[in-house]
């Protein structure tokens, strides 16, 4: 049994069921208690930490032209072949929807880029990321601007090389974007916040393991012997 008192707090009595069903059970109406106290920005920054640390949108519409796109070469490509003139038009949908997603995408991209604290190399890289989003959303324009004037016709549901030709250089050029925007950001870190105690580890970079210690104590032990073995050796000589 679950009541709510005067100030919003939440019991569940019989308690002592500390797992399953009823352990879940509480754990999130402790959580939803601890938000009432909190301020709007607060209670978003609890909900949505991820969102709230970053310092652009930019990433949160990337993955959607991605996935409309992909999905709509793969239906037009299979409904053109298989002659299924619904999985088309599914395609003409996934086409929209990503043409769309993909107008915001750069928008968000276009001001990210000029936020984004990057170093000389990364600019050329980025400059890249940006035109690639550029021609992108274009020729998804064009191709839905085509699909739309031909749309309702009987060759709609015709094979069209030039119209599929251009859908998967559409999503070539997606994929050669997203691996410039995951080279930024996994390679440079591109606004990646890096931990306070970062510090740290630069100056641990000076410090040598006992294991490093270790195998040039080993050498130069080996190099001491070595120069002894030759200066034992002289000795017998002479």
């Amino acid at each position: 049994m679950i009541t709510m008192t005067n100030n919003v707090s939440f019991f569940i009595h019989g308690g002592g069921m500390g797992g399953g069903l009823a352990g879940s059970l509480e754990g999130l109406l402790e959580f939803l208690e601890s938000l009432f106290g909190k301020s709007p920005p607060e209670m978003f920054a609890t909900l949505m930490p991820g969102i709230a640390a970053m310092d652009n949108i930019h990433p949160l519409f990337v993955h959607f032209p991605i996935a409309f796109f992909f999905a709509f070469f793969i239906f037009e490509l299979l409904g053109t072949c298989l002659k299924k003139a619904q999985w088309r038009y599914l395609a003409s949908w996934l086409l929209y929807l990503g043409t769309i997603a993909a107008v915001f995408t750069v928008l968000a991209g276009l001001f990210a880029a000029e936020s984004v604290e990057h170093s000389e190399d990364v600019h050329d890289i980025m400059e890249r990321h940006e035109h690639i989003g550029i021609a992108v959303l274009s020729l998804a324009l064009v191709l839905s601007a085509w699909r739309m004037k031909r749309w309702g016709s009987p060759s709609s549901t015709g094979t069209n090389p030039v119209f599929i030709t251009l859908a998967g250089v559409l999503c070539l050029l997606i994929s050669i974007g997203a691996d410039l925007g995951g080279l930024m950001v996994y390679g440079y870190g591109v606004s990646v916040k890096k931990p306070a105690d970062s510090g740290n580890s630069v100056e641990s970079t000076n410090v040598e393991s006992p294991a490093v210690s270790g195998s040039h104590a080993e050498n130069g032990l080996e190099h001491h012997n070595h120069s002894g073995h030759s200066h034992d050796h002289g000795g017998h000589h002479h």
